[in-house]
């Protein structure tokens, strides 16, 4: 949303920082922890889960990055090439990043300035960073993005269903059907029944898995094979 108001610094449960949205009214993140959430649920469940040397995420709700750069952290420490796209058309200004210090936090201080770097670049340039991941903003919104089996996972990191409720239709879904290849994995913090309704009717196959604290539940889609 443009020119929103400055969010608010939070720091979580585990001890890592997120904001709260001043217009949206929400955290990023889970209070619970917003490492634990978001490596529970996107790093876990999705790209370890798929278990590909080498893979195509997408994201839907850049955000504060911090889901990007737990998968650069994975790349680094596994050895493995990912090729990272982030729907995001209201990027964080910098000084928020930096207040915010993900990479102090997630006790990786040497990818500040790359990572601030990456996420403040022009949108539609591929910014290849050291250790495997290649990260590339679109401006673009989830309900006018289209690709056709270009990705093994989606990350779907978009603020809650009755905060946003035009990103988590059957049509959008459906866009995230033709996105992923046979077999790709669609994960996100929601278990509501009415998004898992709107995930099989889009003809993905979804099951509910262990939510991350504070959460029973979260769930995981996949395109059949």
């Amino acid at each position: 949303m443009p020119h929103a108001p400055e969010p608010t610094l939070l720091v979580t449960a585990d001890g890592s920082p997120t904001l709260r949205h001043a217009r949206v009214d929400e955290p990023y993140h889970s209070v619970y922890g917003a490492v634990t959430e978001s490596t529970h649920v996107f790093i876990r469940a999705g790209l370890e889960a798929r278990g590909l040397p080498d893979a195509d995420v997408l994201e839907v709700g850049l955000g504060t990055g911090l889901n990007m750069l737990l998968t650069w952290v994975h790349c680094l420490e596994r050895g493995r090439t990912v090729r990272y796209t982030a729907l995001e058309p209201f990027p964080l200004e910098a000084a928020t990043l930096e207040r915010l210090a993900h990479c102090a936090a997630i006790a990786w201080p040497g990818l500040h300035a790359p990572f601030i770097r990456a996420m403040t670049a022009p949108p539609g340039n591929a910014q290849v960073l050291e250790g495997g991941l290649t990260f590339t903003r679109l401006a673009a919104m989830v309900q006018t993005f289209r690709a056709e089996e270009a990705f093994d996972v989606v990350y779907f990191d978009a603020f809650a269903p009755d905060k946003q409720p035009d990103m988590w239709t059957e049509e959008v879904f459906r866009g995230m059907h033709r996105a992923l290849r046979p077999g790709g994995t669609l994960v996100t913090y929601c278990a509501k029944g009415a998004v898992r309704r709107a995930m099989q009717a889009a003809g993905l196959v979804v099951e509910r898995l262990p939510g991350p604290p504070g959460k029973r539940e979260m769930l995981r889609a996949a395109r059949p094979a």
